[in-house]
């Protein structure tokens, strides 16, 4: 028989692989996606919901052994709460955004310098950047819009079908982030400002 401490370790470490999981899912967007839907993701929950299901035949032991052998329950049960109430999305943006600005304001530059263009053939708004240098947006491919008040542009976090698209959008100073060619036939489904110039959105 495993001791309490065996098992509630066991308990935390699943705990904790599934929560870090669920918060950098958004950025396996680039994995095969065979690996991700079929392979990583099933394993996960696979392996969750096994320590979920040990957890509860540990309560059968606090009776005779204390209630120390609870501890594995509530780890997968907090993990659970934590999976289905906490903005586990907003915490990866937060972070995504924060680590990876000093590298997109160093593209946003250059590509204000003219010396990023869009260079792929089927979409004139795409700059697809040098795969040696560092990942900034998913695919690390960009999307401008020359407009008026200056250059928009959007490094993406995720693609979806029908065109659907999210990421963090820099906006010209002073410019309205609704204007941004993408939103041409409907306003964005998501706008959340990160910082002066800085917004999330989604449409």
């Amino acid at each position: 028989m495993p001791s309490v401490r065996g098992s509630l370790t066991a308990a935390l470490a699943i705990c904790a692989v599934t929560l870090l999981i669920a918060i950098v899912e958004p950025s396996m967007a680039d994995w095969p996606s065979g690996l991700v839907e079929m392979v990583l993701l099933p394993l996960a929950a696979l392996l969750f919901i096994g320590c979920t299901v040990w957890s509860l035949t540990q309560l059968l032991r606090i009776r005779r052994d204390g209630a120390r052998f609870a501890g594995p329950f509530l780890a997968c049960a907090a993990t659970l709460a934590l999976m289905t109430y906490a903005p586990l999305e907003d915490v990866y943006l937060q972070f995504d955004f924060h680590w990876r600005r000093a590298d997109r304001e160093a593209i946003v530059t250059r590509v204000g310098r003219g010396e990023l263009k869009p260079n792929v053939g089927y979409n004139a708004n795409l700059i697809a950047l040098d795969d040696a240098g560092p990942y900034v947006s998913l695919g690390n491919e960009i999307v401008i819009d020359e407009a008026d008040e200056g250059t928009y542009v959007l490094f993406l976090t995720a693609r979806g079908p029908r065109r659907s698209i999210s990421g963090f959008l820099r906006v010209p100073s002073g410019a309205d982030p609704t204007k941004f060619f993408e939103f041409d036939d409907r306003p964005p489904r998501r706008l959340v400002r990160y910082d002066k110039g800085w917004f999330f959105v989604a449409n």
